[in-house]
């Protein structure tokens, strides 16, 4: 995050891309694009693609790792080569763990991981091209994906960051808004009861920005899970659809 920059993203009470303060991204949600994946989900955010698949529930190794009384969430995130403009060294480094491990953690409130003792869940999330928000769309990808996958949850986690330009508190911020803001705040809830599972900050924000921020990212998020649902309700309902012509 840089400060100071004389770079104008606010012109005419419009951001670069046109939108207003509160917009979101344009947003894209395709259900079980890999076959071998036991749940899988395409997802775009603006110029953000990401894909996640789940693998399990499936026997813990090496066994010593394995917990006797609940599964072990195993959250993978990576991003491609490919995926920024200068290109990035294949492989984790500390910021892709940072990221699973916060990541990981936002479904802890939500996985029953108790019904799968000794058990893994295995979720990877690859980014196949990046545009700030990254994190945030990475989840939302794999809550897909878990539900795709009948991972049992309470319910679905749904992200969203929050951030500072020109002054100005924003809802998703785009990379260059992000590289040359004030503050970024990926937030990750629990939409329908207002439960927040994961929120980072990078940057100063005021009390009442801070206020102000959460506030866009909790309408955001029932705007992000009311997407989720309806993808997997279509998902399904061509599922059923199609094994009740194969009866017929």
């Amino acid at each position: 995050m840089k400060e100071g920059t004389e770079r104008k993203l606010i012109i005419d009470g419009k951001r670069l891309d046109g939108r207003g303060f509160e917009e979101l991204r344009p947003i894209k949600i395709e259900i079980g694009v890999l076959k071998r994946a036991d749940g899988s989900c395409y997802l775009e955010v603006g110029d953000n693609k990401v894909i996640a698949a789940v693998y399990g529930p499936r026997e813990m190794h090496p066994r010593h790792a394995q917990d006797a009384k609940m599964a072990v969430i195993k959250y993978r995130y990576n991003m491609a080569p490919f995926s920024v403009d200068d290109r990035k060294r294949p492989g984790p480094d500390r910021r892709s763990v940072e990221i699973s491990k916060v990541s990981r953690e936002a479904f802890d409130p939500v996985i029953m991981k108790e019904y799968y003792p000794k058990m893994a869940i295995e979720v990877y999330v690859e980014m196949l091209q990046s545009d700030a928000g990254t994190r945030t769309a990475g989840i939302n990808a794999a809550s897909v994906a878990l539900a795709d996958a009948g991972i049992p949850m309470t319910d679905l986690v749904s992200s969203i960051a929050v951030g500072k330009i020109d002054g100005e508190v924003v809802l998703d911020l785009t990379g260059v808004e992000d590289n040359n803001g004030e503050a970024d705040m990926p937030i990750a809830m629990i939409a329908r009861t207002n439960t927040i599972t994961a929120l980072q900050m990078d940057g100063h924000l005021t009390k009442e920005e801070f206020k102000r921020g959460l506030k866009l990212a909790m309408g955001a998020c029932h705007q992000i899970y009311e997407l989720q649902r309806a993808a997997l309700i279509e998902r399904y309902s061509k599922s059923e659809g199609r094994e009740e012509k194969k009866r017929d």
